[in-house]
């Protein structure tokens, strides 16, 4: 787990320090975890369940192991509370996905706003503000919503 957790930052935190810029990838998983760790705060309660299907998504996506998946979501943790909004994830993941693939992150939100079984306002009103952000269309919307629900057992609203 050490030698992982290692891995994962020499092969992606260390360069993006010394040479100011992040990896591609490495930039697009931190985006769409930066979204995710704002889903799970913005109801000032983080759920395990919420932070449970977090994690999942992540490792599953992004095909990480246990250890790098941690990484991820504590770096993403960090860029969020330092960012002035979502403009700097959101733009990053319009201009280096497709349609589909920012349904996908759309999706992904909702598995965490649903997880703890219950849509809050904030929630519902986070998910309207990053699908604009990211250009997705109100039928891939619902469509990522129906699906995300489906995904966490037809919890939420």
């Amino acid at each position: 787990m050490i030698r992982s957790l290692q891995r994962f930052f020499n092969n992606f935190v260390e360069p993006a320090a010394s040479d100011g810029k992040m990896d591609d990838e490495h930039a697009l998983q931190v985006a769409t975890a930066a979204l995710m760790v704002e889903m799970m705060r913005i109801d000032d309660a983080i759920s395990s369940a919420e932070r449970e299907v977090a994690t999942r998504v992540l490792r599953q996506r992004f095909s990480l192991d246990d250890a790098e998946t941690a990484a991820l979501l504590e770096l993403a943790d960090e860029q969020m509370r330092d960012a002035v909004g979502y403009h700097e994830f959101t733009s990053r993941l319009k201009n280096a996905l497709g349609a589909e693939q920012r349904a996908k992150v759309i999706e992904y939100m909702w598995q965490v706003a649903f997880a703890d079984g219950r849509l809050d306002a904030h929630e519902n009103h986070l998910m309207r503000r990053i699908a604009d952000l990211l250009h997705v269309g109100h039928g891939d919307y619902v469509a990522a919503k129906a699906r995300a629900r489906e995904a966490v057992g037809g919890a939420g609203e």
